[in-house]
């Protein structure tokens, strides 16, 4: 049966790949203009669920309304995807700061078995002082991620070793814990300062 789920956490992770497509392509109604984004006609409150962080304090949907975030889902063994985002995310928020505006960089990992919070400090620290690291029990983890539309499956290697496919969007919440949009890989800095920096100063 374990195939069965990966097969089906498989089919979530492309249908939300295409959905991502969708909204990017399609421009609805009431959508903002952005260069590297896409914002959602309707928010979606982001409820119901109970992380720690990489200091071991808890991460609830409180920890959400601390300003403007950016959520991204991953694991500190992934080999490209993961750390070229945090950097992507350590630059853009750099920039921000600069121009006085503040977003909140949110790492989430969806391998608890090996990122504990103490791994997750030392890691996300080499990509920015203010990015935070966040993880949880695998339920809580689904849980949160489906809120966001987000899906991750554990793939199986030789040895008793394994990897994690895992969306590859970042997730845009609001002050008021509300999913607002995405941005959508490839990552550019510039052209994500420009979006937040619009979004932030004027939403």
């Amino acid at each position: 049966m374990h195939w069965m789920r990966s097969v089906s956490l498989l089919l979530v992770l492309c249908a939300g790949t295409w959905l991502a497509f969708v909204l990017l392509q399609s421009d609805p109604p009431g959508v903002r203009d952005l260069r590297a984004g896409v914002m959602l006609e309707a928010p979606r409150a982001i409820d119901g669920f109970e992380l720690v962080d990489h200091n071991g304090a808890l991460f609830g949907p409180a920890d959400l309304k601390n300003g403007w975030d950016l959520v991204f889902i991953g694991f500190t063994h992934c080999p490209d995807i993961c750390p070229s985002t945090l950097h992507v995310l350590g630059r853009v928020d750099e920039r921000l700061r600069e121009r006085g505006l503040q977003m909140n960089p949110v790492f989430v990992s969806v391998d608890p078995e090996r990122d504990t919070p103490e791994t997750l400090a030392g890691y996300v620290g080499h990509f920015g002082n203010h990015i935070a690291g966040v993880t949880g029990s695998h339920d809580q983890l689904e849980r949160f991620s489906r809120r966001l539309d987000f899906a991750y499956v554990r793939i199986p290697a030789s040895e008793g070793r394994y990897s994690v496919d895992h969306s590859g969007a970042l997730a845009l919440i609001d002050p008021r814990a509300r999913l607002v949009g995405y941005f959508i890989p490839p990552f550019d800095a510039d052209a994500m300062t420009e979006d937040l920096s619009r979004v932030i100063g004027g939403y």
